[in-house]
């Protein structure tokens, strides 16, 4: 069984800490939940839980509203970056097969 405190993916912070730790208002987090930006894990009591990669994630969003960028930019431009990292493990993997046949 994984240790949740390992793991980044575990749900294990609430609203009230992560605006805490980030300096950012309760309401800004449920603001990029609800423009599908950052979306946390729910609990079985449907309280957001956000994990270590989702704070990495608010806090990216954080430097670009501080940029003057609109959540929904802000989607288009994470739903980009999540493609192209895809787009880049697809070309090794294929880089790395053609290697294999040499």
């Amino acid at each position: 069984m994984t240790d949740p405190l390992q793991d980044e993916h575990a749900p294990l912070f609430t609203v009230g800490q992560v605006a805490s730790m980030l300096d950012v208002q309760q309401a800004f987090l449920r603001r990029i939940d609800e423009h599908q930006v950052v979306s946390p894990q729910r609990s079985a009591g449907g309280q957001r839980r956000y994990s270590r990669h989702d704070i990495g994630q608010v806090q990216h969003v954080v430097g670009m509203v501080g940029e003057g960028m609109t959540l929904p930019a802000i989607r288009r431009i994470i739903e980009l970056e999540h493609e192209l990292a895809a787009l880049r493990a697809e070309r090794d993997t294929l880089a790395a097969r053609l290697n294999d046949r040499d």
